[in-house]
């Protein structure tokens, strides 16, 4: 429980950290989840003021949330909560040092391999998108399949974000960063034909999403969630061998970056792709690596000397 007393002693604080997420278009999710883990480490600074905050009470702090029973995963969101808000702090001269700088992050345990779709089944979802808005429905499915968007990117991509004469879109990841894509002539010409038919916005004369509701406003996670989830019901229902896959929007994503492996693309590239700060979040993907070189290593036939008479008595 947050004590009032708290929010109203650090209300500039947590003011201006709001106002800087923002400035900087963090998404709503980011800023809720970033504004819960800071309320919750100033409560428990106990009327500290700012700059005097060390590195040991950041460390206090995470250790108790980890004790409370949160994974790694949990923690090291909170440390990425506290670390940008010392950032902010710093920016707006509140403090003159970022004490989380020398905090480590907790070790996660290493993922399993990603779910992915087989490229046919892949290519096959494509002409199983159904809906009054299909052009649209077709272009976010296919942008996730070949392109390799996250969900929160199809809903923030904008109208100046695609760049149809160089064949290329501009996406707005996480972290506020932005990495460039080339696109396939195909889907070039899909999204060309996806703004040829656009929604018309409504109340809002600057809006600038390039995929719009059927209510005339900027789509909605849920809307590409649900778009995502009615194509994946078709293709199992096409592809009974497929039940028992878990299957989400998120899982085009991995398709995507696995099929680059298989044809040979390089784990820089790929990561660059995605959007991954950290190669090591790209490779989780090695294992479609590792089963190319199994498959390799299959065809080598050593011609090697028989020694049959060894261990002979």
């Amino acid at each position: 429980m947050i004590d009032p007393a708290t929010l109203e002693q650090y209300e500039r604080e947590i003011h201006l950290f709001l106002i800087y997420m923002k400035d900087r278009e963090y998404s709503k999710d980011t800023q809720n989840a970033y504004m819960h883990d800071l309320k919750h480490f100033l409560n428990s600074l106990q009327g500290k003021a700012i700059s005097e905050v060390s590195d040991i009470n950041i460390m206090e702090h995470l250790s108790n949330v980890r004790e409370t029973g949160a994974g790694a995963r949990y923690r090291n969101r909170c440390q990425s909560a506290i670390r940008l808000f010392f950032k902010v702090m710093i920016k707006f001269n509140v403090t003159d040092h970022n004490p989380t700088i020398d905090i480590e992050k907790a070790k996660v345990e290493k993922k399993r391999k990603p779910t992915f779709l087989e490229k046919q089944y892949l290519d096959a979802s494509m002409q199983l998108v159904k809906g009054k808005y299909l052009i649209r429905d077709v272009s976010i499915i296919a942008l996730m399949s070949y392109a390799g968007l996250r969900v929160s990117e199809i809903v923030r991509l904008n109208t100046i974000d695609f760049n149809f004469e160089g064949s290329e879109i501009s996406v707005l990841g996480k972290g506020e960063k932005w990495r460039y894509i080339p696109l396939p002539p195909e889907l070039n010409q899909l999204l060309q034909q996806c703004l040829a038919v656009r929604i018309i916005p409504k109340g809002k004369k600057d809006e600038m999403a390039f995929f719009i509701s059927q209510f005339g406003r900027r789509i909605s996670k849920r809307m590409v969630q649900t778009i995502s989830e009615k194509t994946f019901t078709s293709l199992i229902e096409e592809y009974p061998q497929l039940r028992g896959m878990r299957l989400s929007a998120h899982k085009l994503r991995h398709s995507f970056a696995t099929d680059l492996l298989r044809n040979g693309a390089d784990l820089r590239a790929v990561q660059e792709l995605l959007g991954h700060e950290d190669i090591s979040t790209t490779q989780i993907y090695t294992h479609v690596m590792d089963e190319a070189k199994r498959k390799a290593m299959g065809n080598v036939r050593p011609a090697l000397p028989l020694f049959s008479e060894i261990g002979k008595k």
